[in-house]
């Protein structure tokens, strides 16, 4: 009994280790299958890790020869930087000299600039100044042309009264007694010399009598006659009805002023006559008779 136990167990033991042993064997088949077929496909990528060994054996020299080039030109390239760096200081030292040339340059320019603007502006004003002075010098010239034509006239018409006082005083005065060097001053108030007739107020005319002969000194009347342009005696409040006696010939006076003189051989003498009107503007005459004839006369203008 204990033998045939003995038997089963070795026969079982026996069948455990002819399983196992089938299934080592049917392991190491498979196992070596598998690393047939690792070994094939290791094969096959070792054979493509040699072709691309070879690939980049062939690439490494290409770029050995790449990186010597490139050290060349690195080399060649650094000289240059270092040229390029020294010229780019050299031109940057350049270029701060010729902003800080330049900023002078401006400011100058600016300076000039600003000078010329005054000046234009100056110009501009002496320029506006001179047109204005112009256009009132013309508005000026042409009341000057038409003064002077004025003056022209009046100039004309005085010289015709004066020629006209000639003519009397060559036919009424006597040849060795008559006066001379006639003046008339228009008088203010305040007594300061005037020529506008709304400021008049006094008359003054002074003359000399000189080489008087004996027979015509002595104490003899003076008239002071007053008449405008066309004879008429001016206004006053007392006129003075006189005669004289002219180349034989009885001649009626009406004077604002008379007195009685010592006439000597050598003498000055004067009239003075108070206006009591104003008188107009025009030209006037005035004349100084004795009792003998016309001593003189003188022309004047009021304006």
């Amino acid at each position: 009994m204990k033998a045939k136990q003995g038997l089963t167990i070795a026969a079982v033991i026996l069948g455990l280790l002819l399983l196992l042993s089938g299934w080592w064997g049917f392991q190491q088949r498979k196992e070596k299958t598998n690393l047939l077929a690792q070994n094939e496909q290791m094969n096959a990528q070792l054979s493509d890790l040699e072709g691309l060994k070879g690939e980049l054996e062939q690439e490494i020299d290409s770029l050995a020869q790449a990186f010597e080039d490139l050290a060349s030109e690195n080399e060649s390239l650094q000289g240059t930087i270092e040229e390029t760096e020294a010229r780019a200081s050299r031109n940057a030292l350049a270029i701060r000299q010729l902003k800080s040339q330049n900023a002078a340059q401006v400011n100058n320019l600016r300076s000039e600039i600003q000078q010329l603007l005054a000046v234009k502006a100056e110009l501009e004003n002496n320029i506006n100044s001179l047109q204005m002075e112009n256009d009132s010098l013309r508005t000026r010239t042409g009341e000057l042309e038409e003064n002077l034509s004025v003056a022209r006239q009046e100039n004309s018409a005085l010289n015709t009264l004066n020629a006209t006082i000639q003519d009397e005083l060559e036919a009424l005065t006597l040849a060795n007694f008559k006066a001379s060097a006639f003046q008339v001053e228009l008088e203010r108030k305040s007594s300061k010399v005037t020529s506008r007739s709304r400021r008049a107020r006094r008359i003054r005319v002074t003359f000399d009598l000189t080489n008087v002969p004996d027979d015509y000194q002595g104490t003899r009347p003076l008239y002071l006659v007053i008449t405008d342009e066309t004879g008429t005696p001016i206004k006053t409040g007392n006129p003075i009805q006189a005669s004289a006696v002219v180349n034989g010939q009885n001649m009626e006076l009406i004077a604002v002023k008379s007195k009685d003189v010592n006439i000597e051989s050598n003498q000055r003498l004067s009239f003075t006559h108070d206006l009591e009107e104003r008188l107009r503007a025009g030209y006037y005459r005035a004349s100084v008779f004795t009792d003998i004839g016309l001593l003189g006369a003188t022309s004047f203008r009021l304006r």
